[in-house]
């Protein structure tokens, strides 16, 4: 079998959890990182999601270049950025990346928000670049959109598409280069009737997570909205949407929750205070539930199934 090999830019936490999809599913993976003080944690930290994701590790496939200039290009048949999310940053990586990489290798970038026509504004062989977007932990969570940008040809978006099927994830195809491509936008609509709920006193913060978690969350792990739907029957999501849909939140801007929220610098996790305070222990313990469940959760849905709509 030909070996496989990739490119990875950035060595944060999506690079390092991106790195170990692809060397979980047998690629040699060229890594990105100026900082060579950081390479051993980083692959300390690639070996862990590797094990976690039940393959061996073998660090002779993993390799650190400080940078463009002295990644091996030969051979390699994907590349992928995971920098800092800054426009201008990820413009200047992409002109570099439009010459060295040679022809025909598809190029993506992992943004959260960017859309894959601005960032490849100035590139001359932007056909070949689209949104490769991953969801955090990037090595538990399936998905993968991948965003046709204006310019992308059909047969890059194929390609990538067959790459991740290859390695065991959910691709899906975006067919319009939109702010927050495909699954961002419905969960935004989500997280916009979330604030809503809070900001009116209909339900706390924690009763809209086990609402969530526990009602139809629970069932979207086992089918999509559009299959439920085809279980209950669109007659009758007409009607409750009829009734529900008019007193919905449509509001353009943040809600006040999250604005105050952001005011006071109460941002989660990393401030350790959110909707309630952090110790370094709750965090560790419940980044460690979380993990677990989603890899336990990974073993009873089993293999991606095929999209026939693609």
């Amino acid at each position: 079998m030909q070996e496989r090999r990739s490119v990875i830019i950035g060595c944060g936490i999506m690079g390092r959890d991106i790195a170990a999809i692809f060397l979980a599913g047998s690629w040699t993976v060229q890594v990105v990182e100026s900082n060579e003080a950081k390479w051993a944690e980083a692959a300390r930290l690639i070996e862990t999601a590797v094990r976690q994701l039940g393959a061996s590790f073998e660090r002779d496939r993993l390799v650190f270049r400080t940078e463009l200039g002295k990644v091996d290009w030969a051979d390699t048949d994907v590349v992928l950025e995971a920098i800092v999310e800054n426009l201008d940053a990820k413009r200047a990586l992409f002109e570099s990346l439009d010459h060295l990489v040679p022809p025909g290798v598809p190029i993506g970038s992992n943004s959260s928000s960017m859309r894959i026509s601005d960032v490849a504004q100035r590139c001359e062989t932007a056909f070949r670049m689209a949104n490769t977007h991953f969801f955090q932990p990037a090595h538990l969570v399936p998905l993968v959109e991948i965003a046709k940008g204006e310019k992308t040809a059909g047969a890059t978006i194929d390609a990538l598409y067959a790459i991740f099927r290859e390695l065991g994830r959910a691709p899906v195809r975006v067919n319009k280069d939109v702010p927050g491509f495909l699954a961002n936008r419905i969960q935004h609509a989500l997280m916009r009737e979330v604030f809503s709920v809070i900001d009116s006193g209909l339900a706390s913060a924690g009763d809209v997570d086990i609402a969530v978690q526990f009602g139809f969350g629970f069932r979207y792990a086992a089918a999509g909205p559009i299959l439920l739907k085809e279980f209950a029957g669109f007659d009758t999501q007409h009607a409750a949407a009829t009734v529900i849909y008019p007193s919905l939140c449509n509001d353009t801007a943040p809600s006040r929750t999250l604005a105050e929220l952001v005011a006071r610098g109460h941002l989660g996790m990393k401030t350790r205070h959110g909707m309630r305070s952090w110790t370094e222990a709750e965090i560790a313990e419940e980044q460690a539930r979380y993990e677990t469940a989603l890899m336990r959760a990974a073993q009873v849905l089993g293999p991606v199934p095929a999209n026939e709509e693609g």
